[in-house]
């Protein structure tokens, strides 16, 4: 006979699968717990991280935010209680302006302000001269400004400002009388009250800015080439990959570490208080190129890494153990820049990291393999010229820790400090 089977069953089976599973009890097993628990354990991670990168921009940005307030204070009070200014608006505009522009070229906007504010004046009394004011006049006049700053190849901010103080002068000039030059008084005042406060009043140390900038990119190179070695050793392709793909999000940390180069150059220039500092920027203002190109070799190398796994070639004991002293060398180059120290650590973990290389080769790799001994060579050439030491020494001495000074590279390989090439395979065994 056949079975009938209830509805009131057959709509119990049709409820979802998860429910049925989350439901299971008495020694049954929950399929989707780990899962779940793996989910929200990396939501709990990204919300410490994005609070713990929070914090940091909140720290970066702290003496800006000091200073921005002080020099809006001062140039309003200068505007209005010493020029008689009623309504002094556009000069702690100007100042927090200058002060907002890109760490390192204040001086430099500061001059790009009063040149347009200058355009925009000139031109839109000019054409309110000529044609009157009201709407379309002021959309001749802002087309004007644009396209007279453009041709004489300024910035972009002479551009805005040009434009904003022509929309100033012809919105506001039928209502105030004089305006003109109030507010080109305001913008000299402005920009000049920003660069006294960032010089003078309130200088922060050049230093510690880059300390506080650095650390961020220097973490993140180390952090994922110590992930990149240990995924090595247990031929971990996925955290590999995790690597890699956190590596190429790093645009930020390096732009905000040459960003405070600059602006710690600025700071060390303008103000007298810091001059004695300018010797000790030397070293972060001429590691910033090989540390870029030391990022770019290491995303090759992580990247051929994953290659390496997924072909199954042999990965020799001493190379992971060559990344992780890539990453320990990064490591010692943060901290010993940090403390003013020569960077003779640093160098000699990028130095060790090269023998293990040399000595995994040895061993035998493939192809993959060998673009990251390749890789490895390259990026430690370009830690050592970070640190301090010349290209041509750097190869050297990359060289010689090898295997020798007459011992050739891998085949194919680039030479170090320069854009790298692939490898022919060596010999396997």
């Amino acid at each position: 006979m056949t079975r009938v089977v209830p509805a009131m069953a057959v709509a119990r089976d049709r409820r979802p699968s998860f429910v049925r599973r989350t439901s299971f009890k008495n020694g049954m097993v929950d399929v989707d717990a780990a899962r779940i628990a793996e989910a929200m354990d990396q939501l709990r991670h990204r919300g410490k991280a994005t609070l713990h990168d929070r914090l940091h921009r909140v720290r970066m940005a702290l003496g800006l935010a000091v200073q921005a307030g002080l020099a809006a204070a001062l140039a309003w009070i200068i505007s209005h209680q010493f020029l008689g200014n009623p309504q002094p608006v556009f000069a702690p505009i100007s100042a927090v302006g200058t002060l907002a522009a890109s760490v390192g070229q204040r001086l430099r906007r500061t001059v790009e302000l009063i040149i347009g504010v200058a355009v925009g004046v000139a031109l839109g009394d000019f054409l309110i001269y000529l044609l009157g004011a009201g709407g379309w006049q002021l959309g001749l006049v802002v087309t004007a400004a644009i396209l007279l700053t453009i041709f004489f190849g300024a910035s972009v901010a002479v551009v805005i400002q040009a434009a904003a103080t022509a929309v100033l002068i012809v919105t506001l000039s039928p209502s105030t009388q004089n305006l003109e030059i109030p507010r080109f008084v305001d913008a000299f005042i402005g920009g000049g009250i920003a660069l006294v406060v960032t010089a003078i009043l309130l200088p922060l140390n050049p230093l510690r800015v880059i300390n506080r900038a650095a650390r961020p990119a220097l973490d993140l190179l180390a952090g994922q080439l110590d992930v990149t070695a240990e995924a090595l050793r247990n031929r971990d392709r996925q955290s590999v990959q995790r690597a890699l793909d956190r590596l190429r999000e790093n645009k930020d940390e390096l732009a905000t570490f040459t960003e405070a180069i600059e602006g710690a150059k600025e700071t060390a220039t303008l103000s007298p208080v810091r001059w004695h500092r300018r010797d000790e920027l030397t070293h972060y203002a001429e590691a910033a190129d090989p540390i870029d190109r030391a990022m770019r070799n290491s995303g090759t190398l992580i990247r051929r890494s994953v290659t390496m796994i997924e072909d199954e070639e042999p990965i020799p004991e001493p190379m992971p153990d060559a990344v992780a002293h890539l990453a320990e060398s990064v490591r010692m180059l943060r901290h010993e820049f940090a403390v003013g120290e020569e960077p003779e650590k640093a160098r000699e973990c990028s130095l060790r990291a090269v023998s293990e290389a040399g000595r995994a080769y040895t061993q035998g790799v493939g192809f993959s393999g060998s673009v990251v001994i390749a890789q490895v060579r390259t990026t430690a050439s370009d830690l050592m010229v970070a640190s301090g030491i010349e290209q041509d020494e750097a190869n050297r001495l990359v060289r010689q820790s090898f295997g020798g000074e007459k011992e050739q590279p891998p085949a194919g390989q680039p030479e170090e400090g320069a854009a790298p090439k692939p490898p022919t395979a060596p010999p396997l065994g």
